[in-house]
């Protein structure tokens, strides 16, 4: 996976329709508050458990983040390590890289600046854009990332998404929407390239969009763990 900023084609998230059908390419937006523990906690969790697999954050150690986070050491060795780590160890992870290039095709970046390199928004928006792709290797794509070279992990959790078509308003040459001059209702065009839900997930769609919320709040605090400390200091 390219750490561009941008997507090859579109906006800075691709293909990613917005719900109204009006804008292509622009990420949803999410701002990231480091003093949200519990959604930190909740991030942290779903990442150990989904993407610490293959994706590492080297560049922080398992006794700070359970500290920031207020997690007791115990529990976090208990619940989110899975190998002979020592809690003051980097989170690095022990996939051969040889091997997982010749899996993935690349190797699985380390994340622990991806919300840096690309903004929050980008990365929840990627998170919640995986849908259903047979041409590909892994069976997915993504709206935000063409042609993405992973598996959608977190499919038991979003379900499978597939591209839909659904009716839109249509734009006037001023910006505004067209309407029927006599009944004055909005005049619609169908429109392909929104993204639903076609085989259920563990979680509704508003539980897996606020997971994805949380995860990404990890992933940017991981990026600046001292973010907080900066503004306290001033």
């Amino acid at each position: 996976m390219s750490l561009q900023l941008f997507s090859a084609e579109g906006g800075p998230c691709g293909h990613f329709l917005s719900e109204d059908g009006l804008e292509e390419g622009k990420c949803e937006e999410f701002k990231a508050d480091h003093t949200d523990k519990e959604s930190l906690q909740k991030g942290a969790q779903i990442f150990m458990n989904y993407c610490y697999g293959c994706h590492s954050l080297k560049y922080g150690r398992y006794n700070r983040v359970a500290r920031d986070l207020g997690i007791p050491e115990d529990l976090f060795q208990e619940n989110l390590m899975f190998g002979d780590q020592k809690m003051g160890d980097l989170m690095a992870i022990g996939m051969d890289q040889l091997e997982a290039k010749e899996w993935f095709g690349i190797a699985p970046p380390d994340l622990t600046l991806e919300t840096s390199l690309r903004g929050t928004d980008w990365v929840y928006t990627y998170l919640i854009s995986f849908y259903e792709d047979n041409s590909r290797p892994f069976g997915v794509n993504n709206k935000v990332y063409e042609n993405v070279g992973m598996p959608h992990v977190l499919e038991d959790l979003q379900g499978l998404q597939v591209p839909a078509c659904k009716q839109v308003p249509q734009l006037a040459a001023n910006g505004g929407l067209k309407q029927d001059p006599l009944s004055g209702e909005l005049i619609t065009e169908e429109l392909c390239g929104f993204l639903e839900i076609e085989q259920e997930g563990q979680m509704t769609s508003k539980q897996f969009q606020a997971s994805m919320k949380d995860l990404t709040n990890f992933l940017s605090y991981m990026s600046d763990p001292i973010r907080e400390e900066r503004k306290y200091i001033g």
